[in-house]
């Protein structure tokens, strides 16, 4: 398992294969070059060697998958000048994560895979070649344009970073969520700062969060009782109502199609689901947590994903 050292969700996975007595090997990609040690020989038969921290060590050979939950990079030894340190840092990057990519296992998820799917643009585009409702999008740096566009749809827009922005500002935690943007505030001259993603704003009766593990489906309605949770339910998760739903088989058949486009056995897929029951797509994390809904609901999530990583289903 390649997982930060402080991950709950990467804990769920550890705890239930545990309970199976399956044998796990869990190590952060950060904890390389400095507390972890990696020797591997090519021989016939493919790459055999070891990983070894200085408490445990697992043969390469030995291992059956491998579950990619967002670890850290690699970390390289304090003291290193800054030429020196990007060198080593690339080194690490194709040769021990070149290494472990070339293990003839499978994998939640290919990192590669992954890390594609994170784009935005690509993941609407896939989903809309994959018969599923997406709302109307924008993409831009002109604020003429993002007028243009509010004018298109006639109505309110949502602005969405492409990728979660979090911090710490002046002293408090602070992060950027999806938030409203009303025609009369464009055009907006921040806007020609960088690229920006703008989408009609798609009424919602309530938001369903949809795990996907291989062929299996967990889907569970959010029904957020606070303005922002309505906007963005990541912003006030105490505001939360969790009911587990049956999503209709044409949008089950769309995600899926979404996964074997994108070449990924996970995926976690936000939907809005109008008034009228009409079902939008709105985004899908390819290493998305799912913990709090398993809590919430009992939907049996992590015994899913052992069970893939077991190659029992």
């Amino acid at each position: 398992m390649l997982a930060g050292r402080f991950d709950p969700t990467a804990d769920l996975a550890v705890e239930e294969l545990n309970r199976r007595a399956v044998p796990v090997f869990r190590v952060d990609v950060a904890q390389f070059p400095v507390s972890l040690a990696l020797a591997a020989s090519l021989t016939g038969n493919g790459w055999r060697g070891t990983l070894r921290t200085d408490r445990r060590s697992v043969r390469l050979e030995a291992v059956r998958s491998v579950y990619f939950r967002r670890p850290k990079r690699p970390q390289m030894p304090r003291g290193m000048s800054p030429e020196a340190r990007k060198v080593a840092e690339r080194e690490a990057r194709l040769g021990f994560g070149g290494l472990l990519a070339a293990l003839p296992c499978p994998w939640l998820s290919p990192p590669g895979k992954a890390a594609d799917a994170e784009h935005k643009p690509l993941q609407l585009r896939v989903a809309v070649d994959s018969g599923l409702n997406v709302p109307r999008t924008v993409i831009t740096n002109d604020p003429n344009a993002a007028r243009d566009f509010a004018d298109s749809v006639d109505g309110r827009l949502v602005f969405k970073p492409f990728y979660p922005v979090r911090g710490r500002l002046e002293g408090r935690n602070a992060a950027v969520y999806t938030s409203l943007v009303e025609p009369a505030d464009l055009p907006h001259p921040d806007i020609a700062t960088t690229a920006h993603l703008f989408q009609e704003w798609i009424p919602k009766a309530h938001e369903v969060r949809m795990t996907v593990v291989g062929k299996r489906v967990f889907a569970a309605e959010i029904h957020a009782d606070s303005d922002r949770a309505r906007i963005d339910w990541r912003s006030d998760y105490a505001s939360h109502v969790y009911r587990v739903c049956a999503p209709p088989p044409e949008v089950v058949a769309g995600v899926h199609r979404v996964l074997e486009r994108l070449g990924l056995p996970y995926g976690a897929f936000d939907f809005a689901v109008t008034p009228d029951g009409e079902w939008v797509f709105l985004e899908v994390n390819p290493s998305g947590q799912y913990g709090f809904i398993e809590m919430a609901t009992g939907l049996p999530i992590t015994a899913a994903i052992a069970d893939y990583l077991e190659g029992t289903t």
